[in-house]
């Protein structure tokens, strides 16, 4: 069988700088053998930061922490108003609440965003690695349908090869046959 070669260069030519680096991991790993996928997986190192502002982005961002914090929030309250009958350390207008909840706000703000951040970084990487699979992919089946042509090719030639010896043996049997039944026709004659 011969062998399939296909120019994968061509098929990735590119002038685009991001997509020429991974069409290169794309080749590597084509050449290698190799599933591209084995070679995407890392282990992500967060530092302790990003842990946290993790940790702080998805209990800030749940009911947990909604219910937590309207309970904390009704609390002060009950106890501003009904306890120290309006004479306690944050009488009616909640002026130290609001400053409170204006100071966490603006601390969990940016440690959300770090976060999202984070997140939008992984899904980048993730679409990337989604594009070279995907291409690996592409190519691997391109690659097979060229091989598949190629088998179908030799098998066709081959099938017409013994089709044509069996056409001539099949012309050979009517000669003989022919030749056979002209003998018979002069013994006849003959008899």
């Amino acid at each position: 069988m011969k062998k399939v070669k296909i120019d994968y260069q061509s098929l990735l030519d590119t002038s685009d700088l991001r997509l020429k680096k991974l069409h290169t991991i794309v080749l590597k790993s084509i050449e290698e053998e190799q599933l591209i996928s084995k070679k995407l997986e890392s282990e992500e190192n967060l530092t302790i930061g990003q842990r946290l502002a993790d940790k702080v982005a998805d209990f800030g961002g749940s009911w947990s922490f909604i219910l937590v914090f309207l309970l904390i929030i009704l609390a002060w309250m009950v106890v501003n108003i009904y306890f120290f009958k309006e004479k306690g350390f944050d009488p009616y207008p909640f002026i130290l609440l609001n400053l409170l909840l204006s100071c966490l706000a603006a601390f969990q703000a940016p440690i959300i965003m770090m976060s999202q951040n984070r997140q939008e970084e992984k899904d980048r990487r993730r679409a990337e690695e989604d594009y070279l699979v995907n291409l690996k992919a592409e190519i691997e089946i391109k690659t097979l349908h060229e091989k598949i042509d190629l088998l179908i090719t030799e098998q066709m030639e081959t099938l017409l090869q013994i089709q044509k010896v069996h056409v001539d043996r099949i012309n050979q049997l009517e000669k003989q046959i022919i030749n056979f039944q002209k003998q018979h026709q002069g013994k006849e004659d003959k008899a």
